[in-house]
């Protein structure tokens, strides 16, 4: 039996449409970038095994920055937010008024252990519900009922212990590892490619999530790559750029990857789409897009969907956009930051992910979706959306204002559960990955092996 002869990529690739653009994009997108990570099998053990599972909490979780919250969910003294990862909680907490006036304390009691937030809110201190004992929004000591019988404990000795805090782009990250490098020096290229976006001058308007019915590392894997598309999503390809959707990887590089997908123009596959049938399927699944203007003569849809998002996003904001390019106005520039968080660049769309274990089960896992809105030109905005917390059986379109990205979530969700499944009852000792389409997974596991056998 031969191997598969064709290895023709599908065509026009993206770097082709780019070219075509009305309105080019930065020069960090007109680069591509692969490197090999081999042909070989992954072991299914690292998405069914407890063993590993524990392991993963030792050298991942707890030496890792992980995006904890953002900014605006902290505005004012006091506010605090709790981010738990498996067994660890932490109480991230606005201690002063300046940006970097935040602290991640480690979320238990000194005297016997009782957490001493349960949700985020605000206070002005933080007290043990079960004996008193009561620490400062500082993380000193202040102090202990009955402390005739703890002369033994010396206040400047009991702080809080903390974990490390930084900031990027309106996110605060922490990490467990006091000895583990900047948070800016791993993001590697990620601030330099993202500096047009600020981030920072935006708002999460929109927070979901949902236990999920399969390992983290499984969901996650569903939404960096466009493999998949045809078959799980058929509704997109009249529109969505699938098989010819470029993936970056750069040498090293370890914490970050990127997918581009261009819309606005037919998979590969349907390439005999016209262009109406193009624009109705996305004004469809994506309202954004719809506008009284109608398209100029000859105009492509991808060129007027362009247009008309360039419009919508300059007076949603109030500043002017008619500038930015056609990609990052209206296509899908995702990228991967180690281990769970997954940003989506551009100015049509700021949104992203965080996948995390759900407690200490590795056959479920926590998927969140944010979408990010911008901020007045003052930098007032609305109050941030709380986490709407769907059930295990609540549909992602339960939440309306997810738009048509909440079909293909729960499109995805049938999908990952019968995943888990399989690999639980399969002989096969690995699951096999394509060289180019999946690259994006094959970069997280050699990340994720170099964290696995750290000392």
């Amino acid at each position: 039996m031969s191997s598969n002869s064709s290895s023709e990529r599908p065509q026009p690739s993206l770097q082709d449409i780019l070219a075509s653009d009305v309105i080019p994009p930065p020069e960090h997108m007109r680069q591509e970038s692969h490197v090999d990570f081999g042909n070989e099998d992954i072991s299914i053990d690292r998405y069914i095994s407890k063993a590993y599972h524990d392991m993963e909490v030792e050298k991942v979780w707890r030496k890792t920055w992980q995006w904890a919250c953002r900014l605006e969910d902290i505005p004012n003294v006091g506010d605090h937010v709790v981010y738990e990862i498996v067994n660890d909680s932490l109480i991230v907490v606005r201690t002063g008024p300046n940006l970097r006036d935040i602290r991640a304390y480690i979320n238990a009691c000194l005297h016997r252990g009782t957490q001493l937030r349960t949700e985020g809110g605000c206070v002005k201190q933080f007290r043990c519900p079960f004996h008193g004992f009561t620490w400062g929004l500082d993380g000193c000591l202040k102090q202990v009922p009955e402390a005739w019988d703890f002369t033994h404990v010396n206040f400047e000795e009991f702080s809080l212990p903390e974990a490390q805090v930084d900031i990027w782009g309106g996110f605060v990250f922490i990490n467990f590892d006091h000895e583990c490098e900047p948070l800016l020096d791993y993001l590697e290229i990620l601030p330099e490619h993202f500096k047009a976006y600020a981030l920072e001058e935006r708002y999460k308007a929109i927070h979901v999530a949902k236990v999920m019915p399969c390992n983290w590392k499984l969901c996650a894997e569903a939404f960096v790559e466009a493999y998949h598309v045809a078959f799980a999503h058929p509704q997109t390809v009249a529109y969505y750029g699938d098989s010819n959707t470029q993936y970056d990887t750069w040498p090293g590089v370890r914490h970050i990857n990127r997918m581009i997908s261009a819309q606005g123009v037919p998979s590969p596959s349907k390439s005999h789409i016209d262009d109406d049938t193009v624009r109705a399927y996305m004004e469809r699944d994506t309202p954004f897009f719809k506008s009284k203007v109608e398209p100029t003569e000859g105009q492509s849809p991808r060129a007027h969907f362009a247009d008309v998002a360039r419009k919508k996003i300059s007076a949603s904001s109030g500043r002017d956009f008619s500038q930015i390019s056609d990609s990052v106005a209206i296509d899908l520039i995702q990228y991967t930051v180690f281990p769970n968080f997954v940003p989506y660049g551009g100015l049509g769309l700021s949104a992203g992910y965080r996948f995390r274990p759900y407690g200490d089960d590795p056959y479920r896992s926590i998927m969140e979706i944010f979408f990010l809105f911008p901020k007045a030109d003052d930098g007032s905005h609305p109050q941030p959306a709380p986490i709407i917390w769907l059930t295990e059986e609540e549909p992602w379109s339960t939440v309306e204002a997810m738009g048509s990205a909440a079909m293909v979530v729960d499109q995805d969700t049938d999908n990952l559960k019968r995943i888990q499944r399989g690999l639980l009852t399969t002989r096969k000792p690995g699951v096999t990955l394509a060289s180019y389409q999946e690259s994006r997974i094959r970069h997280f596991h050699n990340t994720l092996d170099t964290y696995m056998a750290a000392d």
